[in-house]
């Protein structure tokens, strides 16, 4: 019973044990228990906060890189815009030309045509004329072989410059 009930020199002794050994702690190991246990402290949050600083950065960088996203489809957008309107200057331009060039075919066309019409209507002409003067070489020497229808000619021909 003796350990239930402690005897006065066990607990004397006991005592001063202990005070000895809370000194002796309080010397030398409490320091840098508790610089340990505060460098923990620390540590833990410097963590928690560089933690919360790259969860920070991490929001940052979704949020540029969702703004650097928009840029690029709203530029991609833009060079897809102006690549289809350049197309359609270019097509229009290729268009433009192409009436101004048929156009232009066709009025040479035209004008060649012209001048052959001209050239065919003035050969006609000559023609009709040379042929016309042979017609009437070869009649009027049948009418000149005769003399009488040689005079009633030139008789029929002096009345016809009088009339005019």
């Amino acid at each position: 019973m003796e350990l239930v009930q402690p005897g006065l020199g066990l607990i004397f002794w006991m005592t001063i044990s202990f005070s000895i050994l809370i000194f002796i702690l309080a010397k030398f190991a409490w320091k840098p228990i508790m610089k340990g246990l505060k460098e923990r402290e620390d540590s833990i949050d410097q963590a928690l906060h560089a933690a919360d600083k790259a969860r920070e950065e991490m929001k940052q960088l979704q949020f540029s890189n969702e703004q650097l996203l928009k840029e690029a489809k709203e530029e991609r957008d833009n060079i897809l815009r102006d690549a289809r309107h350049v197309k359609e200057n270019i097509i229009e331009e290729a268009r433009v030309k192409a009436n101004e060039e048929a156009i232009r075919i066709i009025e040479n066309a035209k004008e060649s045509i012209q001048f052959e019409k001209l050239a065919a209507i003035h050969d006609m002409k000559n023609q009709l004329a040379d042929l016309s003067i042979e017609i009437a070489e070869k009649i009027l020497r049948q009418e000149l072989s005769d003399k009488s229808k040689h005079n009633q000619l030139i008789e029929r021909l002096l009345n016809e410059i009088k009339e005019n």
